[in-house]
């Protein structure tokens, strides 16, 4: 079984997709899925997601993307934190 991580990715612009984030992040390694996080009452954009990469690749990815410009934009690229 593969394992893998969750990275937060912030700073996202609006009109963002996952599809969007899976193609970018692909780029530096295998996505397994993404999402934006949207507000419940407009279904618009709130500006961040999380990207689940392959384990092993994480820690590349995260000091590849972390502050590079996406659509104009600079990301925040961390590892998820658990809600409490």
């Amino acid at each position: 079984m593969e394992l893998a991580k969750t990275l937060y990715v912030g700073n996202l612009p609006w009109t963002t997709t996952p599809e969007d984030l899976t193609a970018f992040f692909g780029e530096y390694g295998e996505v397994i899925s993404s999402r934006i996080i949207k507000e419940k009452e407009t279904n618009r954009s709130r500006g961040f997601g999380f990207v689940e990469v392959a384990d092993e690749a994480a820690e590349t990815i995260i000091a590849q993307l972390d502050g590079k410009e996406f659509n104009g934009r600079p990301l925040t690229v961390n590892e998820a934190k658990v809600r409490q």
